[in-house]
């Protein structure tokens, strides 16, 4: 099944910076060959369910690795079965309603 996730990982009790922890984190998603696209905020992802989720569980074995005793973790998933989409896909369909506006 293919999902749609957006994904924040969040250290707790290692100071104020967090960027060396999420570059580890797009490491394991360049690494496990996934779309991704990084926010402000976290991480867009997509791809088949099993891959992703393994990707999520990577993220948070390396966070742990690098020394974070704790992560606090969000997502929101979105999955569909009537067709293919990827987060291009809804994208482009938010430009394309802009322009007509």
């Amino acid at each position: 099944m293919k999902v749609m996730i957006d994904l924040c990982v969040v250290p707790v009790g290692v100071g104020t910076s967090v960027s060396a922890y999420v570059t580890a984190c797009q490491r394991v998603l360049q690494d496990a060959g996934l779309t991704h696209q990084m926010h402000a905020y976290g991480t867009d992802i997509e791809g088949e369910w099993d891959e992703v989720f393994a990707a999520v569980k990577r993220c948070h074995e390396v966070v742990h690795e690098m020394g974070a005793v704790r992560i606090s973790s969000s997502m929101r998933i979105g999955t569909r079965t009537d067709r293919d989409q990827t987060m291009d896909d809804k994208i482009n369909s938010v430009k394309a309603q802009l322009k007509k506006t």
